[in-house]
């Protein structure tokens, strides 16, 4: 059994991590945080020009035709490099509509994600990632747990705590359930939202540890590098676990989007939780490994925490997902009795 990305995904994911280490730089983020979210439009035209919006979209619709999996990789090297566009509310909602919505809202709105002419917003209506200007947005019931699509929204921008991305909240607008009728498709759309963003987290939480460990190697305390402690060592041993099963779950959730849907809802509800927990733990252990520096403005390490924060809100938290994957163990056991 294949455990890895094929060599296909992971040419996808080194040419992503080299062009967003060109065009992302933290010089780039901070440039678009501190000019109030502030978009970086070349880096957009260019990822546009690559056809990456529309990556898991058909190439019916102008898509590359690739699935879930492939979206997940550019997400978590977009998540990395904590760049400031579009990409992650256009992105998954074409992967959404794609997969779950009817002919007449694949026709209506997937040419223009897929070639980046239009944007989407994803999330609630109380907290809309990119909301603000967009064409479409993939908003997440609750409790039903359904996806609607609504348009002609308002949409009132929201300051948070991370400036790297608009947020908005929305009101009014013409909403209709994703799909047929909604139901178990709208569902699906949601749980394929849940699943990009907790990609995004994978590599916010990378980023995060990476940075963390060539801290601890260089600063020297008594003489000897911090990375020498035990305490130190440890919280770092907690922030590569965290890391790892935010991985691994939210490659499962990707792959089963695509290779056995009916395993999607435990799957992505897996992800979610792991995601929504384990970016704020790595994120905010980073900040303490640096010591003082990491509280400072001038480090760059608190960028990803941010992320990290909204990231984990526009997911829900971790509490309903460990619900929800109660509710469905408890009803797999039912049924087998």
């Amino acid at each position: 059994m294949h455990f890895d990305l094929t060599d296909d995904q992971k040419e996808i994911k080194r040419v992503a991590r080299e062009l967003l280490a060109a065009r992302s730089s933290w010089a780039r983020v901070r440039e678009a945080a501190e000019g109030g979210a502030r978009y970086d439009d070349a880096l957009w035209r260019e990822l546009c020009e690559l056809g990456w919006p529309g990556i898991a979209v058909g190439e019916e619709h102008g898509g590359q035709g690739l699935g879930a999996v492939e979206l997940a990789v550019l997400l978590e090297e977009l998540g990395y490099a904590c760049a400031a566009s579009p990409f992650l509310s256009t992105a998954a909602a074409a992967a959404a509509i794609e997969a779950c919505g009817s002919g007449a809202q694949r026709a209506r709105w997937l040419p223009a994600l897929a070639s980046g002419e239009t944007t989407a917003g994803i999330g609630t209506r109380a907290l809309c990632a990119d909301g603000v200007g967009a064409a479409v947005l993939v908003l997440l019931e609750r409790p039903s747990g359904e996806a609607m699509l609504v348009s002609g929204a308002e949409c009132a921008p929201l300051a948070t705590i991370d400036p790297t991305r608009r947020y908005a909240t929305v009101s009014g607008g013409d909403a209709e359930p994703l799909g047929d009728g909604g139901g178990a498709g709208a569902r699906a759309a949601a749980d394929r939202v849940r699943a990009a963003v907790a990609a995004e987290v994978v590599g916010v939480a990378q980023r995060a540890l990476e940075m963390t460990l060539a801290y601890v190697k260089e600063r020297r305390q008594f003489g000897v590098p911090v990375g020498a402690f035990q305490a130190v060592q440890n919280r770092c041993a907690q922030m590569l676990l965290d890391t790892e099963s935010a991985r691994s779950t939210a490659l499962f959730a990707a792959w089963a989007a695509d290779a056995a849907p009916e395993r999607l809802p435990e799957a992505a509800a897996l992800a979610a939780a792991a995601a929504a927990d384990g970016g704020r733990a790595v994120t905010a252990s980073a900040i303490q490994a640096h010591g003082g520096i990491g509280f400072t403005w001038e480090a760059d390490v608190h960028w990803l925490y941010k992320r990290a924060q909204l990231d984990a809100a526009l997911l829900g938290g971790a509490r309903q997902h460990r619900a929800r994957l109660a509710a469905l163990a408890a009803g797999r056991v039912a049924a087998s009795a």
